[in-house]
Order: structure tokens, then C-alpha cells, then sequence
């Protein structure tokens, strides 16, 4: 990979990261920390909780600013920098007609093939970004 497109691909995970942060918690944490609660574990509990509204609403929040915070990057990249179609292509993600909640259904079957530790350690954003890319990458 480009070092230039891997640097955008990183700023692209952390406005993401940011949008996501910015739907579920409740506090502000200092300006460029992460929110070290927000892991794929915390979020998977939240989703698994079907009978919750509040944890529903959150859930579909912070998928849904996940989602479309990455979505939002990779178009500005794409405006920004002379990438080949391919390369944006790639990145891009193939939402058309797709629902919410089939992204949150996809998330939360991949977190069960994944062990709780690492589910803990690894942040919502980087797992909901990779199901959706493991479902719904442009080909």
C-alpha cells in the first residue's frame, strides 16, 4: 500500500473513530484522547441487547456514525488525492438498499467468532469497519 494512501486510510479510521465517540458517550473525554470503554466488546453487549431501546438506540447510533463517518472520508479522500478508481474502489464501501440493522447483525456474528479478551482490546471502530468490509466491500 501507498505510504500517502495509508496515512489517509488511518485519518479516515480516526474521523470515524471520532464520529462513533461522538454518538455513544455521554462525557467528553480531552481533546484527541480515545475513549478506552469503546471497544468492540462494550458495543457488541450494547447491540446483543435486543430488549433494551436505550442500548437499540445506541447501538444503531454508533454503527450508523461509524458507517457513515468512514463513508464521508473516503469520498474526501477520493476528492483530495489522485488515487486510480481501483484504489478507491477498494476502500469504498457497497451500502446501497442495506439496512442498519443487517450491519448490526453481521457486527455482532462476527464478535462471536472472535474471543472476549481481544474483543476487549480492539475499538468498535476498527471491528464494525472490517464486518462491514467483510460483507459489503465493493468488488
Amino acid at each position: 500500500m501507498k505510504p500517502a494512501l495509508s496515512v489517509a486510510l488511518c485519518a479516515l479510521t480516526f474521523g470515524a473513530a471520532m464520529a462513533a465517540h461522538a454518538q455513544t458517550a455521554p462525557q467528553t473525554p480531552a481533546p484527541g484522547a480515545a475513549d478506552p470503554t469503546f471497544s468492540a466488546y462494550a458495543l457488541a453487549q450494547q447491540c446483543a441487547a435486543k430488549s433494551d431501546n436505550t442500548a437499540q438506540g445506541q447501538c444503531v447510533g454508533a454503527v450508523r456514525g461509524i458507517v457513515r463517518g468512514y463513508q464521508y472520508g473516503v469520498l474526501f479522500l477520493s476528492q483530495r488525492a489522485s488515487l486510480p478508481d481501483s484504489e478507491t474502489k477498494r476502500v469504498s464501501l457497497c451500502l446501497t438498499d442495506t439496512k442498519v440493522s443487517s450491519i448490526v447483525d453481521d457486527f455482532l456474528a462476527d464478535a462471536k467468532q472472535v474471543n472476549e479478551t481481544d474483543l476487549k482490546r480492539t475499538p468498535a471502530e476498527v471491528a464494525v469497519l472490517g464486518s462491514v468490509h467483510a460483507h459489503h466491500a465493493c468488488t
